[in-house]
């Protein structure tokens, strides 16, 4: 069987700590992911741009007589940010835009630097350890400036194609450099120590970053938040567990947030109606106690009394008369103490019971023929409608049901006059089984229909044989029944001149 949760459908507190804490990491890996990407992208740029404009240059100087190509390079190289170098075949460096425009980029020295540019490419290095970023080489100008000393010519020259190399310079900036062949054998090399993409780069970076912020402030105030709705409702709901748990106060309010659709609130709905039952069985055990004192003082006194009379009295008739009030207070007490073992077993068992689907046709039919057989009941006549087979069935514990049916007969036929009726039925009806028992009796008065179901409560009549009743059967049937989640009550006749009429009332099992 399925079992039903209250906060089924809602955001449970699982789902709620779960969402919290993927929220920051979902930002998170989105901000990596997106920076990486765009620093991908940007690099690509400027890899393509030079690339471009090394090609344009090679064209250019492919189409310019030998002599013309050094002041052709200073020229192309002047209107740009690029270091532009050309090589003859031999390797030997032609000309050097430098030479003409001067430096258009300085490596810096990190030790010259403010302590944010430290911080900055702190960052950059867990960054790139983040997203496993392969480390460039370090850029170096080479001691002598030959071709050789660049692997990016030597590539170029072999391959044929245009070769582009990426270093970092000593603060972690980029150095972008492309080699490509001129027509003759010459070779050219185009340098650049772009600034401008480690800032750009940076300042994406501190975008995120404040996004990141933005997203862990959120994050802890949600935090906050759920360990509040989390701690404080936990412990008020373990303080007043523990106030219940010490006894010392005799009704201990429970919360029961009945806001919450979560399992905190179903815990403290749970914690609640558990105290409520913990105290009413508790206030039930002490009423018990009270009443079996009560009912076991009456007895005891009549025995002792006849007991002390026995020795003082004579007469054999008198004597005879003081045994038979002994011997009826030993039956009383030994009915009486069956029964309060009976009662007091009742709840415990029908807690640990394991119902199972009875036909309550069967069962009062095994139940009638049980008083026939014995004929204890003076005369009063059973008749019982036995239903078709297995169209009364319940979820129970058949012995259990039958005490509680077997306790309504018996009372049934200590109210029936002589030579009376019990008439006996079970019908299904809507979703309920119903058992009506009904007598021949004085029926019972208005304000007593409550009151004959409480323990020790005993109306009998003047004929009965003194300690029959103990005044529990019907407590004992009023309790079987509500351990099947049925209900039991009692009303007069409607289909006789007088006679009281008790129904069981009980939940059809569902076998489906």
């Amino acid at each position: 069987m399925r079992r039903f949760r209250p906060w089924q459908g809602q955001w449970t507190i699982a789902h709620r700590m779960l969402a919290l804490n993927l929220l920051i990491l979902v930002v998170f890996a989105v901000s990596v992911l997106y920076l990486d990407a765009f620093r991908n992208q940007l690099q690509d740029e400027r890899v393509a741009r030079l690339e471009r404009e090394a090609e344009v240059m090679a064209s250019a100087l492919s189409a310019a007589p030998a002599r013309d190509r050094p002041i052709l390079v200073r020229l192309m190289a002047a209107s740009g940010t690029a270091r532009a170098r050309l090589y003859g075949p031999d390797g030997e460096r032609l000309a050097d835009s430098w030479a003409a425009t001067g430096p258009t980029y300085e490596l810096r020295d990190p030790a010259t630097q403010p302590w944010r540019k430290s911080a900055a490419r702190a960052l950059d290095r867990a960054f790139n350890a983040l997203v496993g970023a392969s480390q460039p080489d370090d850029f170096v100008e080479p001691v002598e400036d030959r071709a050789g000393a660049w692997p990016e010519l030597a590539e170029a020259r072999a391959s044929g194609e245009v070769v582009h190399e990426i270093r970092n310079a000593p603060e972690l900036t980029p150095v972008f450099s492309v080699a490509t062949n001129v027509g003759d054998g010459s070779q050219l090399l185009l340098t650049v120590n772009d600034r401008n993409f480690t800032r750009t780069v940076r300042r994406e970076r501190s975008s995120l970053a404040f996004a990141m912020a933005f997203a862990v402030l959120m994050s802890a105030l949600l935090s906050f938040f759920l360990a509040r709705t989390i701690v404080r409702p936990l412990r008020r709901i373990a303080l007043a567990a523990h106030r219940v748990r010490l006894g010392r106060a005799r009704e201990v309010k429970v919360p029961r947030l009945p806001s919450r659709r979560d399992e905190i609130g179903s815990l403290a709905r749970a914690v609640s109606d558990m105290s409520q039952s913990l105290r009413h069985r508790i206030d039930n055990i002490e009423a018990f106690a009270a009443d079996v004192t009560h009912e076991l003082k009456n007895p005891l006194a009549s025995l002792r009394s006849a007991v002390d009379s026995l020795d003082k009295v004579k007469e054999p008739d008198l004597r005879k008369q003081l045994l038979d009030v002994v011997r009826q207070d030993v039956i009383r007490l030994d009915r009486l103490i069956n029964d309060v073992g009976e009662a007091a077993r009742t709840d415990a068992e029908l807690a640990r019971a394991r119902f199972e689907p009875v036909d309550l046709g069967p069962l009062i039919q095994g139940i009638v023929s049980g008083w026939e057989d014995r004929r204890v009941t003076g005369n009063v006549r059973i008749a019982f409608a036995r239903p078709r087979r297995e169209s009364t069935l319940v979820m129970g514990e058949p012995a259990r049901l039958a005490r509680a049916i077997d306790n309504i007969i018996d009372n049934a036929i200590s109210f029936s006059p002589r030579g009376g009726l019990v008439e006996i039925a079970a019908i299904h009806v809507g979703d309920n089984i119903l058992v009506r028992i009904d007598d021949e009796g004085p029926g019972v008065p208005a304000e007593l229909r409550e009151a004959i179901f409480n323990r020790f409560h005993s109306v009998r009549p003047k004929n009965e044989n003194f300690g029959r009743h103990s005044g529990l059967g019907l407590a004992i049937a009023r309790a079987i029944v509500e351990g099947h989640d049925g209900e039991i009550d009692v009303e007069d006749r409607d289909d006789a001149p007088s006679g009281a009429r008790f129904t069981i009332k009980l939940p059809a099992a569902d076998l489906a």
